[in-house]
């Protein structure tokens, strides 16, 4: 149960963290009235963390069913989106209601469509390639059974 809370937390760490670098170029490498390169960067931020989730996915998804590391990837984003939307702007100097419940609301659905893009794309890849959890179980069963030699029946 160690184990699966410490790859929880990691997940969320990493995920914030890139968040957190994200924030910092934005507020000391771009002037405050460039919301173009603003808006490259969170692009930029998006791109890695669904790629980081699409890694994550493939390689949980081959040791372990979908629905155990599912829940895993579930409680790593959420924990992970609650840092980013109260806490990321407060290391930067923001307040997280500053922009309004708009703003608010989209980092939110916007991070959610990221991730969920990033976990398909991950879990679609293993899928294809045949080496998810349940296509390698059926797979080990089908050897199983046409390895046993046939029963001879006597009449």
């Amino acid at each position: 149960m160690r184990e699966r809370w410490r790859a929880i937390g990691l997940l969320a760490v990493a995920l914030f963290v890139v968040n957190v670098v994200a924030r910092l170029v934005i507020r000391f490498g771009s002037d405050g009235d460039d919301s173009a390169a603003a808006d490259r960067v969170s692009l930029g931020m998006f791109v890695v963390i669904g790629l980081i989730l699409a890694a994550v996915a493939f390689v949980w998804g081959r040791r372990r069913p979908a629905a155990a590391w599912g829940a895993d990837m579930a409680a790593g984003v959420g924990i992970a989106l609650l840092l980013t939307v109260l806490v990321g702007p407060l290391l930067v100097g923001d307040n997280p209601f500053g922009g309004g419940a708009g703003t608010f609301f989209a980092q939110i659905w916007l991070y959610l469509a990221a991730t969920g893009a990033g976990v398909l794309l991950g879990y679609l890849v293993l899928t294809a390639l045949g080496l998810d959890h349940r296509s390698q179980t059926l797979k080990r069963y089908a050897e199983m059974k046409t390895a046993k030699p046939r029963r001879v029946v006597r009449r």
